[in-house]
């Protein structure tokens, strides 16, 4: 019996589902409709209807997949939420979510979503690569085949930016009141870059337009906190046995989740403080200390737990020497952090060790190192970089470079081979190949590639050289044995 509307009545009273009426127009549309929304915005929009009984229906959208659209039509969008700790589960229904657009087939209804006066919010979790910036320097990349055919056409667009822009086109020439957009993704000042993006398309389509977006468009960032593993057939399988019902759509995750968001709207805001989100104005200290504390610890468990065998990171973090890695990544990366007030960082640090080593949520770690060209610059670069501006090295966070740049060697250290998924795979890998053997010029080559490292290295001799040891111990000797090494060598 699969999860829908009418059979979610039949569940055991123990599982938590809301009471809300699931009527009228939605005021929220999100793009990309992933495991990571539905355990994380979903559930605070749910949580809110259910206590103000307000309309914060959610329209889905799945830009370049159908699958969240074959997954939540047939259960009427509705899933189930399961939080796992250790041995202990909860679970929830999950009903904000209305249906799911595939824009990829019908890329008119999602515009037309976009266009109704009633949206009053669009959110987004589209990954670093959905906003086809350029990484290390912001730009949005008119290169790019999508974006191009997106300024030509707007009545079928390809990418998240057209969409925001048809959207917010017909907003304007119809008068009426632009809808708020709010990146929930992992990218620093992610309401900045997306302006940036919107911004830098609509100034090609219709400079008129594009003035308009910039007086009257408001671009929030936010921080969004929250692991969530990839859903397996066997999570399937598990919850069927559990609650007595089939669902595609179930997500897991752990109890802990977080949501800082920049109060800044040009449209109603819904009143998610009741629910326990965070408004400030000012996100950038908390988005700081997520990328560069616990992104960068997770990149870096990825890449080098990834090559010495791990498959998932509470298997990392427990193997020898790890933990201290990083502890000492933290170490690193906390000189580059602003302070917060009230922010207790030592307990951040000591409940994220917790998190990773649940071992509960199964998190792969090549579900991590997934598209690191766009990840590495804002979670571990950045911090490098400021570091290098005071004069300081920085061992731990350039060995986890060299984890970045082994792990496009394609194969782990038993042999074993893996794809590389990334927007810039294929340049990549034409590097890496091309200098596989000679380090010194493979480092060169890298650290001179403008869209991933920028212009700041190509000239920094100490880092170059720091990156290279580092590669060169890391292939010759091993992650285990260079992890001992660098833990137990003093910092520089």
């Amino acid at each position: 019996m699969r999860l829908n509307d009418l059979t979610v009545n039949i569940l055991k009273s123990n599982i938590y589902r809301s009471s809300y009426r699931r009527s009228g127009d939605c005021t929220v549309v999100h793009l990309g409709v992933g495991a990571f929304h539905k355990a994380h915005q979903a559930v605070y929009f749910d949580r809110l209807m259910d206590i103000d009984k307000t309309n914060w229906m959610i329209q889905g959208a799945s830009i370049r997949r159908p699958v969240a659209a074959n997954q939540l039509n047939p259960q009427d969008g509705i899933f189930t939420l399961v939080e796992r700790n250790g041995d202990q589960s909860w679970f929830q229904i999950v009903r904000s979510i209305k249906s799911v657009i595939d824009a990829t087939a019908a890329p008119d209804l999602l515009v037309q979503s976009l266009s109704n006066p009633k949206t009053v919010l669009t959110t987004l979790t589209i990954t670093e690569k959905g906003y086809n910036l350029h990484p290390s320097y912001g730009e949005l990349n008119f290169e790019n085949p999508s974006i191009i055919a997106d300024i030509n056409n707007l009545s079928a667009p390809v990418t998240a930016i057209g969409y925001l822009v048809a959207g917010l086109a017909n907003r304007w020439r119809n008068g009426d009141r632009p809808f708020t957009v709010l990146s929930c993704d992992n990218i620093s000042m992610n309401g900045q870059c997306t302006r940036r993006a919107v911004l830098d398309m609509s100034s090609k389509v219709d400079t008129n337009l594009s003035d308009w977006i910039n007086a009257k468009v408001a671009f929030p960032s936010s921080m969004v906190d929250r692991i969530v593993p990839a859903t397996t057939s066997d999570d399937i399988q598990k919850l069927e046995s559990s609650i007595g019902m089939y669902d595609e759509a179930l997500v897991n995750t752990e109890p802990f989740s977080q949501w800082v968001i920049e109060d800044n709207f040009c449209n109603i805001r819904p009143p998610l403080e009741k629910v326990g989100v965070q408004f400030t104005t000012n996100v950038e200290p908390y988005e700081k200390l997520k990328l560069r504390l616990l992104n960068a610890a997770h990149s870096t468990l990825a890449y080098l737990g990834s090559l010495a065998g791990y498959e998932y990171v509470h298997q990392a973090i427990d193997a020898p020497w790890f933990l201290s890695l990083i502890e000492k990544v933290w170490n690193e990366a906390e000189t580059t952090l602003d302070s917060i007030e009230s922010f207790e960082i030592t307990s951040y640090r000591s409940d994220l060790i917790s998190r990773f080593k649940n071992k509960a949520l199964q998190h792969r770690t090549e579900q991590i190192a997934i598209d690191g060209s766009q990840k590495i610059c804002q979670r571990i670069l950045n911090s490098i970089k400021e570091r290098r501006n005071n004069r300081l090295r920085s061992p731990i966070l350039t060995l986890s470079v060299a984890g970045w740049i082994r792990w496009l060697f394609g194969s782990d250290e038993s042999g074993k081979n893996y794809k590389i998924i990334d927007p810039l795979a294929e340049k990549l890998k034409e590097i890496v190949e091309t200098n596989e053997n000679d380090f010194p010029t493979l480092v060169r080559t890298m650290i001179t590639f403008e869209p991933v490292f920028g212009t700041e290295f190509a000239s920094d001799s100490i880092f170059e050289i720091d990156l290279c040891n580092a590669l060169s111990e890391l292939t010759e000797n091993g992650v285990a044995t260079t992890v001992e090494k660098y833990v137990r060598r003093e910092a520089v």
